[in-house]
């Protein structure tokens, strides 16, 4: 019995430790990639067998299209305009440059990242074919389906990417709160617009954060070895 508690210890000792390819980034990443698919498959299952979500989708745009405002609506057309699919690819392909020879890992990832997270994305929108909300007189008019929202998930792995990045950096706790922070607004920004501009429901928007999530982490995961490597042999 002794020597299982000790195996046990042993066991969750390593799984926790910064070292190692079976350590604490592998063990978080996992546990977020877990989390996050498990919310998306559970969110996209109200969607698909019309769960009370659904009516919480419609009641909400319904109530944000009756009290649209001029101003907000301009703001948010830019936001959502900024975090288009070619927006963020040219993003990407900026800081991809600018990085490379410093931090190659990192570039990879972001490009992995998002990249493969619009390709995703796009499977997705094709496997689901939800439509999008209609209006009488919408603000947008968009074709293509709707679950889940392409904007958001760029935008939740691109910032994310970032985040983490940032985050690996900072040398204090108050720094890490900001990016985390910063990161989270920019996201929800991102989703609120496409929520208010008619493109999508709640849902849709709920569902490719948890998507984007997934994805990020699978990404940061399988890159993770690599980019221990390339600082091992770089030292």
């Amino acid at each position: 019995m002794e020597h299982r508690s000790k195996k046990l210890l042993k066991f969750l000792q390593a799984r926790l430790s910064r070292e190692g390819f079976l350590g604490l980034y592998l063990t978080l990443g996992l546990l977020v990639l877990l989390a996050a698919s498990w919310l998306f498959w559970a969110i996209a299952e109200d969607v698909v067998t019309d769960d009370p979500i659904t009516i919480v989708d419609a009641r909400l745009s319904a109530w944000l299209q009756v009290h649209a405002n001029a101003r907000l609506t301009v703001f948010l057309l830019i936001i959502t305009r900024v975090h288009g699919t070619i927006g963020i690819f040219l993003a990407t392909a900026v800081i991809g440059v600018y990085c490379w020879r410093r931090h190659r890992s990192w570039t990879f990832t972001l490009t992995l990242t998002v990249y493969g997270g619009a390709l995703l994305n796009l499977l997705l929108k094709n496997l689901f074919v939800r439509p999008r909300p209609y209006f009488q007189h919408p603000i947008l008019t968009l074709t293509g389906y709707g679950f889940p929202s392409g904007h958001t998930m760029m935008a939740t792995v691109f910032y994310g990417t970032l985040c983490v990045f940032a985050v690996s950096r900072a040398r204090d706790w108050k720094r890490r709160g900001l990016a985390v922070s910063l990161t989270a607004l920019l996201i929800a920004l991102v989703g609120f617009s496409r929520i208010y501009l008619g493109a999508h429901y709640l849902s849709d928007v709920l569902g490719a954060m948890a998507e984007g999530l997934a994805w990020l982490a699978f990404c940061l995961t399988a890159v993770h070895p690599w980019r221990g490597n390339t600082m091992s042999n770089r030292s």
